[in-house]
């Protein structure tokens, strides 16, 4: 080939060759595998085809030394190979090609702040929501006796101490030695009403030695009593309770059962389960039997011993 041919060749090799950095990036080659083939030398005839290179394992050109397969870097890449800045998503961008980064860090870290602050002074909110209430004042002792004293004075059935704390807002323990002290009061001061415990509560009542007045206020002109019948029921029911029907009758020696159910609608007398040899349902006396008498547990009930006859014995052994 003649000098002028061959100055024709590397003029047209010139003008097609491609700059590194604007050629397609190899595939990374696998470290763990085998070293990859060197690359088929592009056909130097065509029309813009790029000069080989030696460091990329490619063929040697005409006239140049054939140095062999260059050897493999371990990122697949070619050591003397300069990569040109990345622009798919994820590069690193040079600092003095792109935004500086601290600030975007300040920026980011201002704005996690922020936003790690809402739910803070949200839950705060949350928490001042279901905060306990604060508690109420505690009330003076005059006070708390004139609080009581109207309480008690529109209730229409006794009342726990508990259930008056509740509604007062103050402590059980301060409410029973008041309730005890209030009645102490209305009995030293002689009035015509006491308050004592009943059914399990507390509640204003009559004195008993006012009650013929009372009773002819409140009975004027009404016929309200029990039967004798009905008082002898209630009484073997209020003594002998639990009990069946039949143990009434036979204590009476009549039959009861409408006796019983008279107490049972007036609500003296309730049923509270059945026998568990027989069947038969038991009665027992109810909360309102208690209220009416004044008593806070049938254990009050005064006793049969001083009201029995002398001969008791001897009627007991006749009706057997």
């Amino acid at each position: 080939m003649g000098d002028e041919e061959r100055r024709d060749s590397l003029a047209d090799q010139a003008a097609a060759w491609v700059p590194p950095w604007a050629r397609p990036r190899p595939p990374a080659a696998d470290p763990s595998g085998p070293p990859d083939e060197p690359a088929t030398a592009p056909d130097t005839d065509e029309p813009g085809a790029a000069p080989p290179r030696p460091d990329a394992g490619s063929a040697a050109g005409p006239g140049e030394p054939d140095l062999g397969p260059a050897e493999p870097d371990p990122d697949g890449v070619a050591s003397d190979e300069v990569d040109p800045p990345a622009t798919e998503f994820g590069a690193v961008t040079p600092p003095t090609a792109g935004p500086d980064l601290g600030a975007v860090t300040e920026d980011t870290a201002g704005s996690s702040g922020a936003a790690g602050d809402v739910p803070r002074r949200q839950s705060a909110g949350r928490r001042r929501a279901t905060a306990a209430p604060e508690p109420a004042p505690e009330l003076s002792d005059a006070e708390l006796r004139g609080a009581l004293e109207a309480i008690l004075l529109v209730v229409d059935e006794p009342v726990s101490e508990l259930v008056l704390a509740q509604v007062l807002d103050q402590p059980a323990e301060r409410v029973g030695p008041m309730l005890d002290e209030i009645a102490a009061g209305y009995t030293t001061a002689g009035h015509g009403f006491e308050l004592r415990r009943a059914a399990g509560g507390w509640r204003l009542y009559t004195r008993p030695e006012y009650a013929t007045y009372v009773e002819r206020f409140v009975l004027d002109g009404q016929s309200v009593r029990l039967t004798q019948a009905a008082l002898e029921t209630l009484a073997v029911v209020a003594y002998k309770q639990p009990v069946t029907r039949s143990r009434i009758s036979a204590i009476r020696g009549v039959n009861c059962d409408g006796v019983i159910r008279t107490l049972v609608t007036r609500g003296l007398v309730e049923e509270c389960g059945t026998e568990q040899d027989s069947g038969a349902f038991l009665y027992r006396t109810t909360t309102l039997f208690l209220e009416k008498l004044g008593l806070n547990t049938v254990d009050e009930l005064p006793p049969l011993a001083p009201f029995l006859p002398d001969d008791v014995e001897e009627l007991a052994d006749a009706t057997r």
